[in-house]
């Protein structure tokens, strides 16, 4: 006779499965812990992180399902986080010492593309912000070639966020520098500390008018406390 067919224990089948489920819900378990843990510390980038991690590794765990609508919201929160950080990184900010104990303290920005000020390629734009013990503050724009057509004084289109407005500007009488100053310096501040997106358009001696662009909504205005 035939040797009886061997059939597997559908009970034995069934604790093995069960056993392999809650071994996988354990893990899942582990891993929202990790995300719950970066939500609190307020680490969105770990917690988006750790919520797309368990998201691959145990799709169909309860864990996953649990955190599923609130890893949308944490990943927008990441990328907030991380474009406002880029901003940030766009100022520097400088403090030197000057005569009589004093400090020059700066803020300083380059324009986001290069723009073509001399007929001769395009060049980086810098706005700086500035505040000297004996000069006061001002607010002024730096070119690397050509120069600025407004030894007289002209009219500079400021626009923020989509609004223009007319701000004076002047060149002063010196080559120390190719540096134009914004004369309504506290205006442009008021602008700039509450605005993310900043243009201007300035007159050249070569190639006319041009315009400097400039993602402003990284600045910490508390780095010159006299300004606010």
């Amino acid at each position: 006779m035939l040797p009886a067919c061997k059939r597997d224990d559908p009970q034995a089948a069934a604790q093995a499965a069960a056993a392999q489920h809650a071994e996988k819900e354990q893990a899942a378990d582990a891993a929202v812990k990790q995300f719950d843990d970066a939500v609190a510390a307020q680490d969105w980038r770990m917690a988006r992180n750790y919520g797309e991690i368990l998201q691959v590794e145990h799709p169909t765990s309860a864990a996953a399902a649990r955190i599923k609508l609130k890893l949308e919201e944490i990943k927008t929160k990441a990328e907030a986080e991380q474009q406002q950080q880029r901003l940030t990184a766009l100022w520097s900010y400088g403090d030197e010492p000057v005569k009589k104990g004093g400090h020059q303290l700066s803020a300083a920005i380059y324009s986001q593309e290069p723009v073509a000020t001399d007929g001769g390629g395009a060049h980086p734009v810098r706005l700086i912000f500035r505040d000297h013990p004996d000069w006061g503050r001002s607010a002024y724009l730096v070119l690397q070639a050509g120069d600025f057509d407004c030894y007289k004084g002209c009219k500079l289109k400021v626009t923020v966020d989509g609004k223009t407005q007319t701000l004076p500007g002047s060149r002063p009488k010196t080559d120390e520098a190719i540096a134009m100053f914004i004369d309504d310096h506290k205006t442009l501040w008021k602008l700039v500390k509450s605005s993310q997106h900043l243009s201007i358009e300035f007159p050249t001696k070569t190639v006319g008018k041009r315009t400097a662009e400039f993602e402003v909504g990284g600045l910490e205005p508390s780095k010159l406390p006299k300004w606010n």
